[in-house]
Parts: structure tokens; sequence; C-alpha cells
């Protein structure tokens, strides 16, 4: 019997994993792969990009934002996600990544108004120029973590992850005098990502795609229609996002604008490669982090600068926070590190958050978020939560693997906390760069 099987028999959702921080504990039960059919109905919506997706072969897909997420073109007989992985470390891939909804926030208060909502610095975001940015709740909790881009002096987007801002923007408006007007606008972006992604982007746009720099922006047209573009992307390879205005009229023209450019380079259509983003420590709002995750539990510390004069919600609380850290007493039992763990390559989603032990033979006190097998390392990686004196690099755990994964079925494998990311990133993100300059971005 496998260690899942017999944490099922004890017990419904784990109750040794102390989660007491949390309202709602996450959901431990380890139910293993449940297989049903993707019912699609009007109440969910399709993306301009849907169609085509299926047409690229997408076989399967999950709601992201209310929006129907390709999440899997090339099919487990044919090499899987591993094999949409290759075409990403080694030429360019093209993503439907419509999922992202743009919430536009417009008018002569814009500036004022997101520096309300977002812990950095709004005023230090220059136009034509973005910034990954995360909002919080009164109590410090992470709302969503999207890219915002400085459109104009009085214009800003908010791409977001996966939850639904655009309500609680408007929310926060009611009553408060800002001059600005939010709502969700005909914008939809894909990605283009891989070391080739540079030369697919010049024969688009010319060469001064090469000048644009990390979380810089451009207006272009493709196909005679207007984009805007950004060097970002949801992985440490070189990349970038093609933003499409009025994307429910000219979908088709895009897209295959970028399957024709594309083919000299190898172009292929894939999911959005959460194997590669794992290995370079990038989170997935709703799978690594939530509204009660606090940035310093996340590795995000560095988006809660000292320096930031103005309020904005939750400063109190992410203040009286990184006061108890600094102290010695962390307001959270729990906090998210890298691991390497043993066994046979993760080469598929994890149907459930695997649970973590502190040795093989104890019970469990964490679990993993993002699992996947790196092939650049030869072992799988993981995303995890674990106690808080549990977190030093080289500390030793175990993981509860299910049988096809396990190096002995029924057995937890070895596991060992390791540096985030997992391996340097060609294009590396904020953190890692502050890293590299020896910045503190834990608190």
């Amino acid at each position: 019997m496998s260690n899942g099987a017999r944490a099922v028999q004890s017990h419904h959702n784990q109750p040794s994993v102390d989660q007491s921080d949390r309202i709602v504990p996450i959901n431990l039960r380890q139910t293993g792969p449940t297989p049903v059919e993707l019912l699609i109905s009007t109440r969910i919506r399709k993306s301009p990009y849907w169609h085509l997706s299926m047409a690229a072969g997408c076989w399967r897909a999950e709601v992201y934002n209310r929006v129907y997420h390709p999440r899997g073109y090339v099919r487990p007989e044919d090499g899987g996600a591993m094999a949409e992985y290759d075409s990403l470390v080694n030429d360019v891939t093209l993503w439907n990544v419509a999922v992202e909804r743009q919430i536009r926030v417009k008018g002569p208060d814009a500036e004022a108004f997101v520096n309300l909502v977002i812990t950095r610095d709004a005023a230090k975001i220059p136009v034509m120029r973005a910034r990954y940015v995360i909002l919080c709740n009164e109590k410090g909790g992470i709302l969503n973590d999207p890219v915002l881009l400085r459109i104009a002096e009085d214009e800003f987007w908010f791409s977001l992850s996966d939850s639904d801002l655009m309500l609680w923007l408007q929310g926060v408006k009611v009553g408060q005098p800002y001059d600005v007007e939010i709502d969700e606008i005909d914008v939809a972006p894909v990605q283009i990502q891989g070391p080739r992604s540079v030369d697919l982007m010049t024969d688009l746009f010319g060469a001064e795609i090469a000048d644009i720099p990390s979380y810089g922006l451009l207006e272009g047209k493709v196909a005679g229609l207007s984009v805007v573009v950004s060097q970002t992307g949801f992985t440490g390879e070189k990349g970038y996002e093609i933003y499409l205005r009025d994307a429910t009229l000219h979908a088709e023209e895009m897209w295959n604008a970028v399957l024709e450019a594309g083919r000299p380079h190898n172009l292929r259509v894939i999911a959005p490669a959460h194997h590669r983003r794992v290995a370079a420590g990038i989170l997935s709002w709703g799978q690594d982090m939530d509204a009660e995750t606090l940035p310093f539990q996340v590795n995000l510390g560095y988006q809660v600068p000292r320096t930031k004069q103005a309020d904005y919600i939750g400063k109190a609380a992410l203040e009286r926070a990184r006061a108890l850290i600094e102290a010695g007493s962390p307001p959270f039992r729990m906090v998210m590190v890298g691991m390497r763990v043993a066994g046979r390559p993760i080469g598929e989603y994890a149907p459930d958050f695997w649970l973590v032990r502190g040795d093989v033979d104890g019970d469990p006190v964490g679990y993993l978020t993002s699992p996947w097998w790196s092939p650049e390392l030869g072992t799988n990686i993981a995303l995890g939560y674990v106690p808080v004196e549990l977190s030093a690099v080289g500390t030793a755990l175990a993981v509860d693997l299910p049988d096809e994964y396990a190096d002995e079925p029924g057995r937890p494998v070895a596991a060992e906390v390791v540096e985030i990311p997992f391996r340097p990133s060609v294009n590396p993100n904020t953190r890692e760069r502050l890293k590299e300059r020896g910045a503190d971005s834990a608190v």
C-alpha cells in the first residue's frame, strides 16, 4: 500500500500538517488522478485563440480566470509535456495565454490609485515599462501577482494571474476620490518563449526588438494589427509577450502571422511550461500561494520595499509581519522552499499536494505544490511548504510520491532543501538579479 493510500485511511486531510495559521487549510487529501471530461459551455469564456489552440492539437484544458485554458498539445504517447519542454529550451514556442485577462486602470488619478493597491512604488514605473507586482489584502495576503504594464502616464494594464482582480479593484474604488475608470479590455496576449524567440520576433518587428530591456514595452504591428510587446514570460528562457488589441476581431490574423514567421525557427505551439517556471522559481498563484499567504513566506519579501512612503492596502500588516520575522517570531508556521526530490522522473502535473515528512518514518509536516523533473539537473525538483524550522538549505526531508514515481512502492523518497532558482535563468527575474547583487530579498 502506498503512503498516499495509508494517509487517506488515517485521516481525510492530514491533521499532522499544522495549518493553524490558516482559516481554510490547503486540501491535502491524496485522491490521485481523477480524470473527467471537461464540460464546454457558455458559462466559462472561450478566449479569442481557443479554436486556434484546438486546431494546433490541444487535447486537454482547465479553467483559469474563468476562461478555458489549453494545457497540453503533445500527447503522452508522443512525449507529452517533456516533449513540449524540449522545444522551449532548444527552439521557440507559442503559447495561448489569453487567460491573462487585462484590467485597465485609466484616468488622471491612475498612478495614485495603482500606488494604493500594489506594494511597490507605482511612481517609479516609467511609461512603456512593465513590472512584476503583487497586490495584498488588509491582512497582507497575496491577492494576485500580475505583470503591470504602464502604457501611458494615465494608463496601466494589470495582466492577471488566476484570481478575479477586476471586481476587487472596482470595489476598492467605491467611495474613493480617484478619477479613474477600471475595466477589462479586449486585449489578449500570447507568449513567444525560447532561445530562438528573438529571431522570430526580429522577423516580425525588426531589429529594434533586440533593444527591448527586460520588462520593457514596445508598440508595434503584426499583420497590420496593433499590438504591445513586452520582454516578459513565464519561464527563465528568453521570451516575449504579444498583447493584441481588439483581439476578438483579429485573433486569427495575428496567430497565423506568428505561425508563419515561426516556421524557419522550428516553432511549436505548447502549453504554459510549468516545468520550466519551477526551475526558475516562478510562482503560480492558486498553486504556490493564495490570499492567505504572506509575501515573506514565498521569497517575495523584495516586493515589500521598506522605502515606499505612500500608504497602500496591506502595508500595516506587512510591516508588523516583517518586525515579527526580524524578532525571530514569524506570524506563520510554514514557508516555501525549493527541494531536490529523489524517485523516478515526474513528467506530468501532480493531481495532489504530495506530502513532505521530516524523515522517512515521521508524520507529514508539509507538502509539495509544484514538482517536476529537471533534465538539466537529472533529478526531480519541487516547490513546497515546510515548517520554518525545517527550511534551511541542506535540510534532509522525505516526500510521499505515488507508486509510479517512488523508488520503492509505499516508501517515501529522500529530499533536500536547496536554493531557488534551481538553475540559472537565461532571462533572470527580479529576485535572481537581487540575489546576484547580494541584496536582501527575504525581508
